[in-house]
């Protein structure tokens, strides 16, 4: 049994003001195919699409669907088939969920999908205990079948991030490409130089002795690479014997 969406109070965002704005530079491009589209302008549809999920550091030709291409291109998926089909993809499970808590997962989705920044802590926790009860496939049918992804973007429009910018307005929210694809949490988790008491690791390359560290011999046993070291110093050795053996020879 599902457990229903926690509720939680909308805020009075930039994406919630209505504007009547002259269109300009600075207001987002919209994707759709609701028209016949030349093979150049579905090229463009796809290209704002994987910008959009996967922003413009994770577009590379080993992310792309293929197969999900082709299907929108023959009109067999719609575009919110294709958007569903991309944050289903296996690149963006293992650069975007894998490496994220569901609270950080659920804030890149809402600015990638429904095209905004989520409204509070209490949002966050909503869907979380969506992606939590339904599994990845669940939270995200979720995000695109809701009446607010189908009032704004419905099934042939490509997400993209509402009312950056206001008028009148120095300057607009920050792009959410800009915005980095893992928290705090997972960063202090990834590898940092440091020493290992292993001798096994290579790691001992990077050096023995941290900076101002005094030299200590047992220090300095426990923490040689001596597989490295005995690779140097068999060769060498091999070198200056024979060395010694033609000397002796003369």
């Amino acid at each position: 049994m599902s457990l229903p969406l926690l509720e939680y109070a909308p805020r009075s965002q930039n994406q919630r003001v209505k504007g009547f704005e002259v269109p300009g530079d600075e207001q987002p491009r919209i994707y759709n195919t609701d028209g016949l589209l030349s093979n150049t302008e579905m090229d463009l549809l796809i290209k704002a699409a994987y910008r959009q999920i996967f922003n413009e550091q994770q577009m590379l030709l080993s992310h792309r669907q293929p197969l999900l291409e082709s299907q929108l291109r023959a009109g067999q998926i719609t575009v919110k088939d294709f958007i569903r089909g991309l944050v289903l993809a296996d690149s963006f499970r293992r650069l975007v969920y894998d490496c994220n808590n569901n609270y950080r997962f659920v804030e890149i989705c809402v600015q990638r999908i429904l095209g905004r920044n989520s409204y509070s802590d209490r949002e966050r926790l909503s869907w979380s205990i969506v992606l939590a009860t339904e599994g990845l496939r669940g939270f995200v049918d979720a995000l695109l079948n809701s009446e607010e992804y189908q009032q704004n973007f419905g099934a042939h429009t490509v997400p993209y991030q509402r009312r950056r910018i206001l008028p009148k307005r120095i300057q607009g929210e920050v792009t959410f490409a800009h915005t980095a694809r893992y928290g705090s949490d997972y960063r202090n988790k990834l590898p940092k130089p440091g020493l290992s008491r292993s001798w096994l690791t290579p790691s001992h390359a990077d050096g023995l002795f941290t900076q101002g560290e005094k030299f200590d011999l047992k220090t300095f046993i426990d923490r040689a690479n001596w597989p490295m070291v005995a690779a140097v110093l068999l060769p060498l050795s091999i070198v200056m014997i024979g060395m010694f053996a033609v000397a002796l020879a003369n």
